[in-house]
């Protein structure tokens, strides 16, 4: 069987947006590297011209080739591309075919598939080091936007009592519970926006990693859920954006915290 793959060059802000836009014509494999990825699909499912067609948007700042190739061992390929990561000196995200290390006071284990999070992010990586810096014991936890499910992980690992989550991409909900499963924890996941998300009336902890619009759209929904003396914790945007989603926050009677930043790249905690 052959295989036609996708070589793009890109920044790794737009890396998630365009593997998702790919996913979404049938590309089904995808190997990340130091320029961009590459994502593959049987060349017998593959249309030029629908690919062209979802690029055409970014044609300005991304670029591509597109080789037909023999059948790969993707599983091959991306486990030798993927190293753990150090999130701190308490944590490690790791994939199921490391060796377990006995430094770390936790772990994550993550099969990450075409969802977002890794712990390769400096997204990820920050708000992973704010839900360490908080109390999750017994709290309910929601997780929007929850990509490979890392943070809902995160917070039942940290003791959360109900973690309910959502995404919008079927293969996200569908990783996002197979990850919970092997980190032998239970969250519950509904494959939709935070509109359609089986969940409870308030929470004490909610988790967003999104994207600057969205957050600032979804501001009012976060603060509905939000129990009295809650945390909303925020990240995917830059530190220029800072300033207007405090402003935007502060509509709603959400005060500043605290925040991280790494690689431009910020989460804030805000507290209801």
């Amino acid at each position: 069987m052959k295989y036609t793959v996708i070589n793009v060059n890109c920044t790794e802000a737009l890396s998630e947006v365009v593997q998702a836009i790919l996913g979404n014509v049938g590309f089904d494999a995808f190997l990340e590297n130091e320029n961009g990825f590459e994502a593959s699909i049987e060349s017998t499912l593959f249309q030029e011209g629908e690919v062209k067609e979802a690029l055409s948007f970014f044609d300005d700042q991304i670029t591509y080739t597109i080789e037909e190739q023999e059948k790969q061992n993707w599983n091959k390929l991306w486990e030798s591309h993927y190293n753990p990561v150090e999130i701190s000196d308490d944590l490690q995200i790791r994939a199921s075919f490391h060796e377990k290390d006995p430094k770390y006071k936790y772990e994550i284990i993550i099969t990450p598939k075409m969802s977002f999070g890794t712990g390769h992010h400096a997204t990820t990586t920050l708000m992973l080091r704010n839900q360490l810096s908080i109390d999750h014991q017994n709290k309910n936890v929601a997780d929007l936007g929850c990509g490979t499910g890392i943070l809902a992980v995160m917070a039942k690992i940290l003791g959360a009592q109900q973690v309910d989550a959502c995404d919008i991409e079927d293969w996200s909900c569908e990783n996002a519970l197979e990850n919970a499963t092997l980190n032998n924890v239970d969250i519950r996941v509904t494959c939709g926006t935070v509109s359609d998300m089986e969940k409870l009336d308030k929470y004490e902890i909610v988790l967003a990693n999104i994207n600057r619009n969205v957050l600032l759209d979804e501001m009012p929904t976060y603060h509905s859920l939000l129990d009295e003396n809650g945390l909303l914790l925020l990240s995917g945007f830059y530190s220029e954006d800072l300033p207007i989603i405090k402003e935007r926050a502060a509509e709603f009677g959400l005060k500043y915290d605290s925040h991280l930043e790494k690689d431009n790249w910020i989460s804030a905690i805000f507290k209801n």
